[in-house]
């Protein structure tokens, strides 16, 4: 299959953290489209509210939306700072778009990301697999689902937060973790990510 990530990194040594423009570039338009697609998705959550009124909890198997910019920033950039750059850059587009409640949107965007950043930081930006993607999704999603029923579900049962929080996480292994390799893959399959290691390495598969 594909080699090892590891080699790579090791190649560039401390300069393989240095942020190129074409990284800046790239991360911030990537980022700028998932802020559209924030809005978009934010619409489509309000829409389904009343379709989960008998249990609210439910609706958390869309959340793991709200994460797939972190974990994709983090495989397609390959650099400290990358998951939570285009993280909270896409939840900055978004309130610009009319997302409300602007401060709690961009705060939300910087835990996500660095819930992710934190296991890329862990496999010292050395590894790009999937059960890394999956775990940097999955923390991602515990973050924002402690601080939800921390935030806004304190009235609920216990059993509704936790409900609440399993689905979240889950959610966001399957839409970030999963979704957000299988994502990057798929790009690189078709050459525009040659600039980046994670283009070239797919071209070697």
């Amino acid at each position: 299959m594909t080699q090892d990530v590891t080699s790579s990194a090791r190649k560039g040594g401390k300069s393989s953290a240095r942020w190129r423009t074409v990284d800046i570039v790239v991360a911030a338009v990537v980022a700028v489209a998932f802020g559209v697609v924030f809005a978009a998705w934010g619409a489509l959550w309000n829409f389904t509210l009343p379709a989960f009124a008998a249990f609210p909890p439910a609706q958390a198997f869309m959340y793991g939306m709200w994460l797939v910019p972190g974990v994709v920033g983090g495989l397609l950039i390959r650099k400290p700072g990358a998951a939570t750059f285009v993280e909270i850059v896409a939840a900055t587009v978004s309130v610009f778009l009319g997302i409300p409640n602007p401060v709690a949107i961009i705060f939300y965007g910087l835990v996500q990301g660095l819930g992710a950043e934190v296991i890329f930081a862990a496999y010292r930006y050395r590894s790009w697999r999937l059960p890394v993607a999956l775990l940097a999704g999955a923390v991602a999603g515990l973050v924002p689902a402690v601080l939800d029923n921390i935030l806004y579900n304190a009235a609920w049962a216990p059993a509704w937060m936790v409900s609440y929080g399993v689905l979240v996480v889950i959610s966001s292994i399957v839409m970030a973790g999963a979704g957000g390799y299988a994502l990057i893959r798929a790009l690189a399959q078709t050459g525009v990510l040659a600039p980046f290691a994670s283009g070239r390495e797919q071209s070697r598969t």
